[in-house]
């Protein structure tokens, strides 16, 4: 949340730069007993990818991979780790290569395509009860996050980004879609 960063911006002074990889540490540690639980209580299956659901389930990763790929092509990888913010001395916060705001290629589909391949991923497996209960969890994480990742872009990017969000949907392209039906 905007506010979270504040507070540790305004603490650490210039170690902040060393906010985001440790951000990112902190994501991993803690979906690491999440994963854990899920492998430990694995039970019978309550759904499984099979027959013409297979299809589906290939479209979903399929489309996962290419929200990746595209989405990619529009963030530095190296400010998303945290590395680029050390490495240049900065609190650089936009995840985008130009430092603006970017709205072209997957960007004018959805607002959040790693986000929205993340929970394709998530759902694309074989179901029980443990992963639903992690599935749940995950998901809700995601929607969390983009929604405060949204907080923070309107900040960051005043009307531009609110004009933005009227016009692109957060994690399915609905809007999109509508827009070409319609």
């Amino acid at each position: 949340s905007t506010r979270f960063i504040s507070f540790f911006e305004s603490g650490l002074n210039n170690n902040f730069r060393f906010y985001r990889i440790f951000y990112n540490l902190f994501s991993l540690i803690t979906f690491l007993p999440i994963m854990l639980y899920a492998e430990i209580n694995k039970g019978d299956y309550i759904f499984i990818w099979s027959g013409y659901f297979q299809i589906m389930r290939v479209c979903m990763l399929v489309i996962a991979c290419i929200l990746f790929v595209a989405g990619a092509r529009h963030y530095d990888g190296l400010a998303f780790l945290g590395i680029r913010q050390i490495k240049h001395n900065s609190n650089h916060r936009t995840l985008s290569k130009s430092g603006r705001l970017d709205i072209s290629g997957v960007l004018s589909l959805v607002r959040h395509p790693w986000y929205s391949a993340a929970i394709l991923v998530i759902w694309a497996r074989n179901i029980d009860i443990s992963s639903l209960i992690v599935n749940v969890i995950l998901t809700g994480y995601l929607i969390i996050g983009s929604i405060l990742e949204e907080k923070k872009l309107v900040v960051e990017f005043g009307e531009e980004y609110r004009r933005y969000q009227k016009n692109v949907s957060m994690l399915f392209p609905y809007k999109w879609m509508k827009s070409r039906i319609f």
